[in-house]
């Protein structure tokens, strides 16, 4: 499962879930959707284990990641920590599909991720930029 903890308020009576998410498209620092992250906690750079692809959505205008079992690609990226409420911000600002799930790290983490569902990858025909090793490093390369 993915990392989400819960933090006692100092008056014990409410709790606050916080939620780790692994960043690794538009809303990477120095991308145009940064800001969904609101005031989100930076906790570190870091890359996926070698078992996604990276595609070009919507020409180009998000990623779409999938899980593959061979083929894979490590995906860089950045780990942010959430409250319940910058989650719940950054889930209703997401395009459209893609979904919440688990991706492992290199050093095995396990962290939320949204990723994109491969058959509409395929159904669209998206670019794979699996090749660019990652979305910064292909916006990069587009301008």
């Amino acid at each position: 499962m993915s990392q989400t903890t819960t933090q006692a308020s100092p008056d014990t009576t409410s709790t606050q879930t916080t939620h780790r998410i692994f960043i690794c498209g538009s809303a990477l620092r120095g991308q145009p959707d940064h800001d969904n992250l609101q005031s989100a906690t930076f906790l570190g750079a870091t890359r996926t284990q070698a078992r996604y692809r990276l595609h070009a959505a919507e020409a180009g205008w998000h990623p779409a990641i999938y899980e593959v079992a061979e083929g894979g690609i490590s995906i860089p990226g950045e780990i942010y920590e959430l409250t319940a409420a910058q989650f719940e911000y950054l889930l209703a600002h997401e395009p459209p599909h893609m979904y919440p799930a688990d991706v492992v790290t290199e050093d095995g983490t396990v962290l939320t991720a949204m990723l994109y569902p491969q058959a509409l990858v395929e159904r669209y025909g998206w670019e794979d930029i699996s090749c660019h090793g990652g979305w910064a490093a292909y916006k990069a390369a587009a301008e």
